[in-house]
């Protein structure tokens, strides 16, 4: 039996015994009167309290639970118990929902929600970004009159959302890559990810492999009609010889642009340079010359000038790829008689090491893509020079991995500059002498800041 109706069973029990003792004293009257009032004041008290119970459960605020007494103080104390739960359960989801609406907040992705009628619900700051938004003015407005695209207003209408939609915004030339989930019984989450970065990579693989299918089916093209071509004619001692010095030059093509993309590979997956170990930057220029030179054979004046007393902390590998290859570039782009000049110019606040020519130059609009694979602005040049195309690519990696930046100046027909800038944390005093040469295997001293300013390189 409930406590409420068993109290009240007893009282009224209470009540019958009491008014039988009156009556067997004073009278059956008089007990029907003292049961009587007993009565009316339990309903009066009971009516009391139900009138307290149904004014707080009309009320606003649902905190405040009345106080009672006697059977009822016992109800309205698990009411309020009750009542404490739910404000606590209540405390806890407003929580719970904040949270995740900060996590949902902080995601790169875009989240909307949509409500049966496609009209925004809520939304992240990704998804305000994506699609231009502001939702403290646009929530309750339908997507479709926010978001014109063609294509996503017939993906929000089609009902078939198994395939995500690549959506192409004319703003700041940007693709998103949006998805709409069903959830509940008729909202909408909107996914959205900015896939810009991503086909920008994918166009660059695409076009990565197929130039390395190009660049290597030219010299295979030749290698296999050569063979063709020794294996089936009759061929005197000296055109076997030359057909096999072609065949051998094309082989070696082939060779230095797998040695290349190898190296390349390395560059991009190792971890930063260390900044311990000492790279001798006299003996390293001094190689990097004599390799100029011989590649020059003669037909170029190379002068290395050295200014100030500093080496470079790194890997040495790398950095002497990147200066021969700078170097490199210089001679086959530099006509005959033409002079290379391998500056290294050094302080405490940085360095730089620059290659000067007075080759072809560049024209401007070929400079800011240089350092892409393969790119050439004159391909039959190149080829004609035995340059693979990657030579500049390794360059900005190796400098990347030192911190370190690239510059480029040209005037077409006037010569080039390619300047290798290195943060003063990369520079250390050097252990040895600088040194220089003019080109003729005689010393002579660096020659002053001021002078090589004058004479405009």
């Amino acid at each position: 039996m409930e406590p409420l109706v068993l109290r009240t069973f007893i009282v009224l029990l209470a009540a019958a015994t009491a008014s039988l003792a009156v009556s067997a004293l004073l009278g059956v009257p008089a007990g029907w009167a003292v049961f009587s009032c007993v009565v009316v004041a339990l309903l009066a008290h009971h009516l009391r309290q139900l009138q307290a119970l149904r004014a707080w459960l009309q009320g606003t605020d649902r905190g405040a639970v009345p106080e009672g007494s006697g059977i009822w103080g016992d109800v309205f104390e698990a009411l309020y118990r009750s009542e404490r739960d739910a404000v606590r359960r209540e405390h806890e989801l407003a929580l719970t929902l904040s949270r995740f609406r900060e996590t949902v907040q902080a995601f790169p992705d875009g989240v909307i929600v949509l409500d049966a009628m496609n009209h925004i619900v809520w939304g992240n700051i990704a998804a305000e970004r994506h699609f231009d938004l502001e939702f403290s003015t646009d929530a309750g407005h339908p997507i479709a009159n926010l978001v014109r695209q063609p294509d996503f207003v017939s993906y929000l209408a089609s009902g078939d959302y198994a395939l995500r939609l690549r959506l192409r915004l004319p703003r700041g030339d940007i693709t998103l890559s949006v998805t709409l989930i069903p959830f509940g019984e008729s909202q909408k989450l909107l996914h959205s990810r900015d896939v810009t970065q991503a086909e920008r990579v994918e166009a660059v693989r695409r076009d990565f492999v197929a130039n390395v299918s190009h660049e290597l089916r030219t010299p295979l093209t030749v290698l296999v009609g050569f063979l063709e071509t020794v294996r089936e004619l009759k061929l005197d001692p000296l055109q076997r010889r030359d057909y096999l010095n072609l065949m051998e030059a094309q082989a070696l093509r082939m060779r230095r642009i797998v040695e290349d993309l190898l190296t390349l590979s390395a560059l991009e997956s190792a971890p930063p340079a260390p900044t311990d170990e000492r790279i001798v930057i006299p003996r390293l220029l001094e190689r990097v010359r004599g390799e100029t030179d011989v590649l020059s054979a003669g037909r170029h004046q190379v002068m290395l000038e050295v200014r100030g007393q500093f080496d470079l902390l790194g890997a040495e590998s790398e950095i002497a790829s990147a200066f021969s290859n700078l170097a490199s570039n210089a001679v086959r782009y530099t006509p005959k008689g033409g002079e290379v000049r391998l500056i290294w110019e050094a302080t405490a606040q940085g360095a730089a090491f620059t290659v000067a020519d007075t080759g072809i130059g560049i024209q401007p609009e070929h400079i800011p893509r240089l350092t892409e694979r393969f790119y050439r602005v004159d391909r039959s040049r190149s080829r004609e020079t035995g340059g693979t195309g990657l030579g500049l690519a390794i360059v900005k990696h190796a400098l990347t991995r030192h911190d370190a930046t690239l510059e480029i100046e040209s005037t077409p027909g006037a010569g080039s500059r390619f300047i290798a800038r290195f943060p003063a944390y990369r520079v250390t005093p050097s252990l040895e002498a600088p040194s220089a040469d003019d080109g003729s295997g005689g010393r002579k001293p660096p020659q002053p800041v001021e002078e090589a300013a004058r004479s405009g390189l």
